[in-house]
Order: structure tokens, then C-alpha cells, then sequence
């Protein structure tokens, strides 16, 4: 791991130019450029609200005597969600994409996909603003552990990048699952309590969500947002324990393929 923190430092200046750059070349041309961070999950959400509270009457949502507005609890399970979708395609990608730089300089390749993980930090920072804005709006109440909210963030952040190296790593050899990622995580999209709560499930399919890592970080994103509380013991288990074992995957992974890379990139 030391070697890891030695170029990450010595490499710094370079990863923070290479986030601004995306960030340049995704709003290029836009009128309102960073706005769309914030526009972005806020449309988003508005549609989703709108099929869901018109088409099956869910407006509120309730876990034992709090009532939890459904456009917030949304955004919320979305936010995260985003947050992990984004940073583990784009991650997956990363080496491929940076094919000419790689033959050309020496450059730690683990660089690219942790800049993809940190842009998709930055814009899951800015989505953060429309959901203040739509807690506002609603008139959610506010929680002393809404400061907390880095936590399960910053977790999903290590769960992100570990996910982004297995998949930069295969990637190059297999490009296929490219494809097969897709389609995974829209699956996953719909196994995770985003749009629903988990106690309307059928006791058969409650077994299978602890297997699920994004239940976990939603679920303790959640507890400091909206419901004002600690996240259990099984909460810190599933996060933290999902986000050291993919950390600890993708390094190796990672390591153990990379002089490779420029063979087949």
C-alpha cells in the first residue's frame, strides 16, 4: 500500500488536472454548465416522483412513527446510487481511454480510474444541493447527524474505486463486459431500496438484500439524512467490510495485471 500513497502524493497536481478537465469537457458548450449537477438529479427525481406518486399513490413513506416525504427518500437511495453507477462505468473505461498516454509517458496506471471515482465524487458533492433543495421545499426536518453525511460517502468512495480497478483490469483483456456491466447495474438499480422500502419485499427476497453492498450505504446515508439516527452495527459491517474487500481485490488485481496493460490496450 505505501508505494500506492508515495505516487499518489508525487502525482497529485496531476490528478486534480485531470479532473478538471472532465469537469470541462462535460459541460463544454453548455450554457449552464456545473448548473446541470444540480439540474440533473432534481429532473431526475421529478419524473420518478411523478410516475410514482400518480401511477402508484406513494407520496409518504413510513417507518415506524416518522413520515418520510417520498421525493426526498428518492433522492436520497438516487444520489448514492448515481454515485456508485457513474464512478464504476466510467472507472471501467478509464485505462482503456487513456491508451495513447499510457504508451507514451510513465504514469501510475492506477491514476485514471481513481480520477474517474474522484470526478464522480465531485459531481455526487453537487447533487448534494438539490437534495438541500428539495428538503427545503418539502420541509423535511433537519437532523444534528445530516452532518454525517460524508461518512457513508467517503466509504462508498473506497467501495467505488476498489469495484473501478477489478473492472479496469478486466476490462482490457475482456471487452465484453463492458456490455454485461450495463445491463448489472440496472438490475442492481432495482434491487436496491431506492424506490420503495424494503418492508413491502416478500419474506423470500428480505434474505437476499444483506448480500447487497448499495442497501447498505443507502440505508446509512439515509439514517443521517433523514431519520436522524445512528446507522446499526450491521450497517458499519456492510459498508465498511464491502468497501475494504473490493479495495483490497482491485490492488491486487490491479497490480498483478498492469505490466500487461499495454499489450492489449
Amino acid at each position: 500500500m505505501k508505494p500506492y500513497f508515495k505516487d499518489f502524493w508525487r502525482y497529485r497536481h496531476l490528478l486534480n488536472n485531470l479532473i478538471s478537465r472532465d469537469i470541462k469537457v462535460k459541460y463544454r458548450r453548455s450554457a449552464l454548465g456545473l448548473i446541470w449537477s444540480v439540474l440533473n438529479p432534481l429532473l431526475m427525481m421529478l419524473v420518478m416522483y411523478v410516475v410514482f406518486s400518480q401511477i402508484f399513490h406513494m407520496t409518504q413513506l413510513n417507518r415506524g412513527d416518522v413520515e418520510v416525504n417520498f421525493a426526498v427518500y428518492l433522492l436520497t437511495g438516487q444520489l448514492m446510487y448515481n454515485f456508485f453507477s457513474e464512478a464504476t462505468q466510467t472507472a471501467m473505461s478509464s485505462v482503456l481511454g487513456s491508451a495513447p498516454l499510457i504508451k507514451k509517458v510513465y504514469i501510475p496506471k492506477y491514476i485514471f480510474p481513481l480520477e474517474k471515482v474522484a470526478f464522480s465524487f465531485v459531481n455526487a458533492l453537487f447533487s448534494l444541493i438539490a437534495l438541500v433543495i428539495v428538503m427545503i421545499f418539502t420541509r423535511t426536518a433537519v437532523h444534528v447527524t445530516v452532518l454525517l453525511f460524508w461518512v457513508p460517502m467517503v466509504i462508498l468512495f473506497l467501495f467505488n474505486f476498489g469495484v473501478g480497478l477489478i473492472l479496469a483490469s478486466a476490462t482490457v483483456f475482456f471487452r465484453d463486459i463492458m456490455h454485461l456491466y450495463g445491463v448489472l447495474v440496472a438490475a442492481l438499480m432495482y434491487l436496491t431500496p431506492i424506490m420503495y422500502d424494503v418492508s413491502i419485499l416478500p419474506a423470500w427476497a428480505l434474505k437476499f438484500i444483506p448480500f447487497n453492498p448499495m442497501y447498505w450505504f443507502v440505508s446509512m446515508f439515509r439514517d443521517f439524512v433523514i431519520y436522524g439516527q445512528m446507522p446499526g452495527i450491521n450497517a458499519w459491517i456492510g459498508t465498511c467490510a464491502s468497501a475494504l474487500t473490493s479495495l483490497a481485490a482491485g490492488l491486487l488485481l490491479f497490480k498483478k495485471t498492469q505490466d500487461r496493460f499495454v499489450l492489449y490496450i
